[in-house]
């Protein structure tokens, strides 16, 4: 499409900027009385909508009957485009706190939108004040929310997973919550790590069932959960890879 680029830099990005600041100025405003689910599903997810709608992003969701509405998960999804964010958040219909990195929190508009529904910012650089920072907000989180860690810590720059740390599994174990591991495919077309470059397509959110954590010592039931979750998340995405010609 080589009239694409006037699409995203005369029509995608500025509506894209409009409805983020505006978004973000009635999700304050619903939340300074108490009503954070209501800002995060009818206002935050269709801002998500929106953005994929406009881009346009054409999106396929599997596994949807996986999600109890009164189970609060430890949600885990591969991370490979900024698109990543508008798929989940849009299409996952799950009231959804996300763990941030703390440089997002210095975002105007998006950083004081986040804060008001409760998303969690953390600084990498402190695992032991992060995971005491997550752990308590998680204990406050209503029933039928979703925690959502992108275990890689990072887009990968290829399409393969990358190591998982272990920050995710650590809360599912300490509070005893399901993980709920999400397959993110196809956004790296849309949006490359590192490009500035968006292209329209498809993307699908493979939702699969939530894995329980077992017994036994903290480190091995950790171990087992990690390696349960990345097998999940691991097939669907090795299965496109395939599709597409691309070396596993």
């Amino acid at each position: 499409m080589p009239l694409y680029p006037l699409w995203q830099w005369l029509v995608l990005i500025p509506f894209a900027a409009i409805v983020t600041v505006v978004g973000a100025l009635i999700t304050i405003g619903l939340c300074a009385f108490g009503l954070q689910r209501r800002a995060n599903m009818d206002v935050a997810a269709r801002w998500a909508r929106l953005i994929a709608y406009v881009t346009p992003m054409r999106v396929e969701v599997e596994g949807a009957e996986n999600i109890s509405p009164d189970q609060t998960y430890v949600v885990v999804a591969n991370h490979q485009s900024q698109y990543d964010i508008p798929l989940i958040y849009g299409f996952c219909g799950l009231d959804l706190r996300w763990v941030m990195k703390a440089e997002i929190g210095r975002l105007p508009f998006i950083a004081q939108g986040c804060r008001a529904i409760g998303h969690i910012f953390i600084d990498r650089g402190n695992p032991g004040q992060a995971r005491e920072k997550i752990n308590s907000a998680v204990g406050r989180l209503p029933r039928g929310t979703g925690v959502l860690f992108f275990p890689e810590g990072t887009r990968s720059r290829t399409g393969k997973l990358i190591r998982f740390r272990t920050g995710a599994f650590r809360v599912a174990v300490d509070r005893q919550l399901p993980v709920l591991p999400m397959t993110v495919v196809g956004t790296r077309e849309l949006l490359p790590p590192g490009s500035w470059r968006i292209r329209p397509g498809r993307a699908r959110l493979v939702v699969h069932p939530p894995i329980q954590p077992g017994g036994g010592p903290v480190d091995e039931a950790m171990a087992d959960l990690c390696r349960r979750t990345r097998r999940a998340i691991a097939a669907p995405l090795q299965a496109h890879r395939m599709a597409a010609g691309e070396d596993d």
